[in-house]
């Protein structure tokens, strides 16, 4: 690009944001180079690492975790592009799905990290220091859950019956599948890990939730043309994000924790104080973002079938 057509360009942009275009360049003769340290901030995420024990494998867990509250991020990025595109097509649709995807890709096949990186005998050491805390806590994840698919699919299946869209979503929220991981199944009464997660993040979650209302995956696909939603690439793509978060990654997860709570003589109990066996498992919950994309028998068989795998439509 010759240079003068480069500060027409220049002057350009600046005008239509009210600034001028002189000033901007004159401040360019001061500015540094830009470094690889400068622009992604490794010692900043590296000192975000602080043990509770002296235990080495602590380590492990502890960066583990931060890497997927970071790839959580990078799937709720590519979400937000699907819910606010003004001309969503089924290719750019199907395009992030499969970007998600192979996020979620990643985290399932990480678990290995953890689940053998890390002996026996340390983890069950330092995890009691971690009490109440759990991986049930993390904000960004329950973000995903809301932002794919609509509450309905989100609530206890015991209540779902008793949802409508005329409830506040507060009632929606007490509700929800994970609810059942906190309380007491006799008297009703939250744990502590449960109350300290919505003293936390509660009153963020309604906001979010009636944010992606509306908006949500699922959502966003019934409100294409009807012959967009047969687009096979996008249905396989939806399929393929379904299964992998709610399946396979949950999968993994629940197999790296039955290494570690199985280990004993007797069974243990979740940081949290979950029933973690039957609150993971995908065949208790059915958590399943994109129902009407699934047959009778799918639906009926999840969690039991589809544990390594799930038909490609044709």
């Amino acid at each position: 690009m010759k240079h003068d057509q480069l500060f027409t360009d220049l002057k350009n942009k600046y005008d239509s944001i009210g600034q001028d275009v002189n000033t901007h360049l004159s401040g360019l003769l001061h500015s540094k180079p830009i470094t690889y340290w400068d622009y992604i901030q490794p010692e900043a995420l590296l000192n975000l690492q602080v043990q509770r024990t002296n235990l080495p494998d602590e380590m492990v867990f502890i960066m583990y975790h931060q890497i997927n509250e970071l790839l959580f991020k990078m799937i709720l990025w590519e979400i937000d592009q699907i819910a606010t595109h003004p001309d969503l097509t089924t290719a750019f649709f199907a395009d992030r799905l499969d970007r998600i995807s192979r996020y979620f890709d990643m985290l399932s096949s990480s678990f290995q990290i953890m689940g053998d990186g890390m002996e026996v005998e340390q983890y069950m050491k330092f995890r009691d220091t971690l009490t109440p805390a759990s991986g049930f806590q993390s904000a960004q994840y329950r973000k995903i859950e809301f932002a794919s698919t609509e509450l309905i699919n989100l609530i206890d299946v015991r209540f779902r019956d008793t949802i409508d869209r005329n409830k506040p979503f507060s009632h929606a929220f007490d509700h929800l599948y994970w609810q059942a991981a906190g309380k007491d199944h006799k008297t009703g009464k939250k744990s502590t890990l449960l109350q300290l997660f919505e003293d936390k993040y509660m009153d963020d979650f309604i906001v979010f939730m009636k944010t992606y209302n509306t908006s949500n995956l699922w959502t966003k696909f019934k409100s294409l043309p009807a012959e967009d939603q047969k687009d096979l690439k996008l249905r396989n793509a939806m399929r393929h994000y379904d299964h992998t978060v709610n399946v396979l990654w949950v999968m993994a997860h629940f197999n790296a924790a039955a290494k570690y709570l199985n280990s004993g003589s007797t069974e243990a109990e979740a940081t949290g104080g979950s029933k973690w066996q039957k609150y993971m498992h995908p065949r208790y919950q059915k958590r399943i973002f994109f129902p009407d994309l699934w047959t009778e028998e799918e639906l009926e068989n999840w969690g039991i079938t589809n544990l390594e795998g799930h038909e490609v439509l044709r």
